[in-house]
């Protein structure tokens, strides 16, 4: 991924949070038939050196994953930039859209975990993280959990399903928020967000403000 200096995020911290804030991405690898991408949740853990996730045993993806190096494609958040809400271009006309996004680029070896163990530890987790994340934005009605269902009918569902462990091998970062403009372009980019009623628009202006 081409990233100019101004838009690199080397902070671990900084990375993890994007990536657990994402909890989903797209994992691209490349088999027998070309490129295979699936979007799938996923797990990291603190050290950014290892991921968790699953696919369905039905999707072909998964049997050439095993050993080979994936990318996992995270992004995060992402708009629309119009240049009518530069200040600057009141003296300056030369001014383009853009679009401003944060991405983060997961590069990792796969192994390949079909065993009802790892597949419900990984069900098991992420439904806790994901939970626990609604519930603490609204908590009615209670989190869920995979023992509230039939035990039979989760192991089906286990069945299924496979296992993914990712060995990360590098992670890269970007976050393009107008950082080559002026503080009050940026403010005027802010504001702009904020007065178009769309969620995407809502978190990028957030992000462009920490």
């Amino acid at each position: 991924m081409y990233v100019p200096e101004v838009n690199v995020v080397d902070d671990p911290g900084v990375v993890l949070g994007l990536l657990r804030a994402a909890g989903v991405g797209h994992l691209v690898s490349i088999g027998d038939a070309g490129f295979e991408s699936t979007v799938l949740p996923f797990l990291v853990d603190d050290t950014l050196t290892c991921g968790r996730a699953h696919v369905a045993r039905a999707n072909p993806q998964w049997r050439d994953l095993d050993a080979h190096p994936a990318l996992l494609i995270v992004p995060v958040t992402d708009a629309y930039v119009s240049p009518s809400w530069y200040p600057s271009k009141a003296d300056d006309p030369r001014v383009v859209p853009t679009w401003n996004y944060e991405v983060v680029h997961v590069h990792a070896t796969v192994r390949v975990h079909d065993d009802p163990g790892f597949v419900r530890q990984v069900v098991a987790d992420l439904t806790e993280l994901n939970e626990a994340s609604r519930v603490a934005a609204s908590p009615t009605p209670p989190a869920w959990s995979i023992d509230d269902a039939p035990s039979d009918f989760i192991d089906r569902q286990l069945r299924a399903i496979v296992g993914l462990e990712l060995s990360i091998d590098s992670v890269v970062a970007k976050r393009k928020l107008s950082q080559n403009r002026t503080d009050a372009d940026r403010e005027g980019v802010i504001t702009g967000l904020r007065n178009t009623p769309m969620h995407r628009n809502e978190t990028i202006s957030d992000a462009m403000t920490t």
